[in-house]
């Protein structure tokens, strides 16, 4: 009896786990269409009235197909999210789609997406992209990427992509495991942040002087996400 409360106990701990590890909650129904204008705040977006919903909810004429502008871009990318702020019928489906333009030795310069792992097509082009592992390894991933071909890069860990072509442009095409898996730019984050983070804190962290981290602050850290 008392094995068998143990055996219980482990398959309910290991069914409560795997639903905490879960990049979106599973829905309960068939959609959850994004209700943004309701005043009720949940992990996500509250459900629009099911009578209320039509094709439309589903649908974004997102032009997915059309080169996007990457000259303006210090970095030389542009990435056009469609997450659940842009399609409310993502909501709880725990998916969202990117498409990644990158100039001639342009880059998607290094970042994480917190909430979702992400596999990438290249439509276009060439690609070398990469990732990070987590401490204490840090072990560096890479592959040249062609046409056709496909990376994964896991949930929550660094990675980037970089067009080594000087005359000719990439696209990419990406799907991630959340509706809204957020981005956060390394750079940006660390150097950008608003306020600032000290500089006494980053020279430590980064073992540079005080007046490196200044620079390094005093730059426009621009958001390639369009």
């Amino acid at each position: 009896m008392v094995a068998s409360s143990y055996f219980l106990l482990a398959v309910f701990l290991a069914l409560a786990s795997s639903q905490a590890i879960a990049s979106d909650p599973s829905p309960l129904q068939d959609f959850c269409v994004a209700d943004k204008y309701s005043p009720v705040k949940v992990n996500g977006f509250a459900c629009k009235d099911p009578m209320a919903v039509n094709a439309d909810d589903f649908f974004k004429a997102a032009k997915l197909d059309e080169p996007r502008n990457t000259m303006h871009s210090k970095v030389g990318s542009n990435v056009t999210l469609i997450n659940v702020m842009e399609l409310p019928g993502l909501n709880t489906l725990g998916i969202s789609i990117a498409r990644i333009d990158y100039a001639p030795l342009g880059e998607n310069p290094p970042h994480t997406h917190p909430r979702a792992t992400e596999i990438l097509t290249v439509l276009e082009g060439t690609l070398y992209v990469g990732f990070v592992t987590s401490n204490p390894n840090n072990t560096l991933f890479t592959k040249v990427l062609n046409k056709g071909d496909v990376f994964v890069f896991p949930q929550g860990l660094i990675h980037f992509q970089f067009n080594p072509v000087h005359d000719k442009p990439a696209v990419a095409l990406a799907a991630l495991s959340s509706q809204n898996p957020g981005v956060i730019t390394i750079a940006n984050a660390v150097f950008g942040s608003k306020p600032p983070i000290s500089d006494d804190v980053l020279a430590k962290a980064f073992q540079v002087e005080k007046g490196t981290i200044d620079w390094l602050q005093a730059q426009f850290w621009e958001n390639n996400h369009y």
